[in-house]
């Protein structure tokens, strides 16, 4: 895998794997998120501020809010090129883009992030020190159409089976994995649909144990699954278009 570790950002190649596809020969919803996501991470290790540093410090930054815009899916054995670095730092905030390329350097998909900084210790945001910022560096924003973090209600929706929070959907910070809301959300969806804007509001994070309350509603332009606790209070909503 090459990597490039830029001024203000990273970027890595792949080739998209058989394990990363649908029926249709094309990467997946999750697959494409979870480069996403892996690049981050990488980013992070690459400038000092990886995994096990923040752990000792019982710190983290926490995805909040994305906003995925996908051209085209990338199809099996396609070379790719993933690339993040942050817009923005603003108090407890941090912005980040992403991007995935094709061989040809084309962008084929893009996402709009905000991550906050927790305390790990305290549950609760904290302050980022000049530490946690100045190693990523500032980009210009790319040129994609801007959505506001607040994902309009659903004005009806409809109850769904409700399911328990498995092993799997755990990640290293004993909370259920950014990418597995929206696994969960995709379960939901009716017949054979390809997204092709997702936008995902996390509110608070599940655990092992937790049972998930689903609730979806099916409008014209999108689909809103809301990932509920008993009580209807949402761990994540998610918009698909």
């Amino acid at each position: 895998m090459a990597e490039n570790s830029r001024k203000n950002g990273y970027e890595f190649d792949s080739r998209v794997r058989y394990s990363e596809i649908d029926h249709r020969g094309t990467m997946t919803l999750p697959a494409l998120i979870n480069y996403f996501q892996d690049c981050t991470t990488f980013h992070s290790e690459s400038v000092g501020l990886g995994m096990e540093r923040l752990r000792k410090e019982k710190k983290a930054w926490v995805l909040s809010y994305w906003q995925v815009l996908v051209e085209r899916y990338p199809r099996l054995n396609e070379k790719i090129r993933v690339g993040t670095f942050p817009t923005e730092f603003k108090g407890l905030f941090g912005n980040r883009n992403m991007y995935m390329l094709d061989g040809d350097g084309n962008r084929i998909a893009c996402a709009n992030s905000i991550w906050v900084f927790m305390d790990l210790e305290k549950g609760r945001p904290a302050r980022p020190q000049a530490e946690h910022i100045e190693p990523y560096g500032i980009g210009e924003p790319l040129d994609m159409p801007y959505e506001d973090r607040k994902i309009e209600p659903p004005r009806e929706n409809r109850a769904c089976e409700p399911f328990p929070v498995r092993r799997y959907h755990i990640d290293t910070n004993e909370h259920v994995n950014n990418c597995q809301y929206v696994q969960m959300a995709m379960e939901m969806l009716p017949g054979d649909i390809s997204v092709r804007q997702l936008r995902v509001d996390y509110k608070k994070s599940a655990v092992l144990g937790d049972m998930i309350y689903p609730r979806v509603s099916e409008e014209p332009e999108r689909t809103v699954v809301e990932l509920c606790d008993e009580a209807g209070k949402e761990y994540a909503v998610v918009e698909m278009k």
